[in-house]
């Protein structure tokens, strides 16, 4: 075959192209897994790649490898993650469920690169790879690279779509509109009351988000093949964890229970089921603001959210809720990967989760969407949507719930049939209660005006 090489491996020899940094192992995985043609996540071979110099820096200071070993390692490892790095990384994310190809990869690429930086053979499995197992690296660099998504990426997204919401709840708090439960007409609330309420909404999802943290920067290497810790050092793991917290400043810890850490992936489980969460709030907060976008005639039409593009490739001027919509299918997505993350996290076959590359894959999908999508829907939704003042006092005047807060003085069932008399004829409630009991205008507009009765009984 033209423009391949011979390598080989404990299986024999096969072709791989010529160019190419990686090895047998990963040449193998190629050709074995022509699945989705996805390869893992860049978030995830970063982590890898760290993982791998952060191993190779305590294993220098344990005398496992030689300094220059060592440093060719590291300093290849660094070279890749300067460079356009996925291009070295081919292994489909649907592979051998421990995700071994891809360590594999990893190993064969870094070997080669510092080989070629140290002028003598640089072994992917006997110094790369030295102290370690798939098992207990891969589980790793999963609880590494959604550290880092959520440091880097998620967390401070939603501090900002929080920030975003309570600026605009400071904007927006004159304005008193039509509350609805069941999508019905209910009593009156400030448009300030309801940002607020989604803003505690992701306050109180940062704090069990935050909760998880601890658990996530607990790693599980130096089990290697079972949880024993069989050909690492008895230090390997808390040197592994010092000196990947120094190359990445998140303060990552050896795991209690190596065991637990390889045989299950629990912590991503409920990582999982927290990003869940955060997607039911964007998908809550996303369709409260379609709804009161809805319109703008036949509508709601209490706000105009900022026009982004065309809505129509027939109905001209149509301007649609673009930014809500994209956010509500990334809740949906988000929440079909955490069913994948679900029914992955139960199949810890005794020592080991076999079933490591896609929770990897679902978990940083899942990161990754909700950090973008939240700073969108902070800047092109939330940040410069603008209230319609005039449709908001018009459904207020015309609506008859208001009558509840005569409830104390007249009683329910008289308040509902003044209710019921003003749906049926149209007319405001005030003038109707008016009528039917013996309180004067100027009593009725006290007890039923609208600002008055946001602050109910608080």
């Amino acid at each position: 075959m033209s423009n391949t090489r011979i390598e080989r491996d404990s299986m024999g020899e096969l072709h791989v192209p010529e160019q190419a940094l990686y090895g047998a192992q990963t040449q193998r995985a190629v050709d074995n897994f022509p699945i989705s043609h996805q390869r893992m996540p860049a978030q995830f071979i970063r982590a890898l790649i760290l993982a791998k110099a952060a191993a190779a820096k305590a294993n220098v200071e344990l005398k496992q490898l030689s300094e220059s070993q060592g440093k060719a390692i590291v300093d290849a490892a660094q070279g890749l993650l300067e460079g356009d790095f996925m291009q070295h990384f081919p292994v489909d994310i649907f592979q051998t469920g421990s995700g071994t190809s891809s360590n594999m990869n990893a190993n064969e690429v870094i070997a080669t690169l510092a080989s070629r930086l140290l002028g003598e053979p640089v072994n992917p499995n006997d110094h790369v790879n030295c102290g370690q197992s798939s098992n207990d690296i891969i589980p790793t660099t999963i609880h590494v690279s959604a550290a880092l998504g959520l440091h880097e990426q998620l967390l401070p997204a939603l501090v900002h779509l929080v920030q975003v919401i309570e600026r605009k709840a400071v904007e927006v708090h004159p304005f008193i509109k039509t509350g609805r439960t069941h999508l019905m007409d209910a009593m009156p609330v400030r448009m300030s009351q309801v940002l607020e309420g989604w803003a505690q909404q992701l306050k109180a999802n940062i704090g069990h988000l935050q909760d998880l943290l601890p658990s996530l920067q607990s790693l599980a290497q130096g089990g290697t093949a079972v949880g024993t810790g069989i050909n690492a050092h008895p230090q390997f793991a808390a040197g592994f964890s010092r000196q990947l917290s120094s190359l990445t400043q998140v303060q990552f810890t050896p795991g209690k229970n190596l065991f637990a850490l390889i045989g299950s992936q629990d912590t991503a489980v409920a990582v999982s089921g927290q990003l869940k969460a955060i997607a039911v709030t964007l998908m809550k907060i996303a369709n409260d603001l379609r709804w009161m976008n809805s319109g703008p005639l036949a509508g709601l039409g209490e706000i105009e959210l900022e026009g982004l593009q065309p809505g129509s490739s027939i109905m001209p001027g149509k301007v649609n809720p673009v930014i809500p919509e994209a956010t509500a299918m990334v809740a949906a997505q988000v929440i079909g990967n955490d069913t994948t993350i679900t029914v992955a996290g139960q199949s810890g076959n005794f020592e080991l989760n076999v079933m490591l590359p896609i929770i990897a894959q679902n978990l940083l999908s899942s990161i990754e969407l909700l950090a973008n999508s939240s700073r969108l829907l902070a800047d092109k939704a939330i940040a410069s949507f603008k209230v319609n003042e005039l449709k908001l006092k018009e459904a207020l005047s015309r609506n008859p719930i208001l009558v509840t807060a005569l409830n104390p003085i007249i009683g329910y069932q008289k308040a509902a049939e003044i209710a019921k008399t003003a749906y049926k004829q149209g007319r405001p409630v005030i003038d109707v209660a008016l009528e039917h009991t013996d309180l004067s205008r100027s009593q009725l507009e006290i007890l039923l005006d609208p600002e008055k009765l946001t602050a109910g009984g608080v």
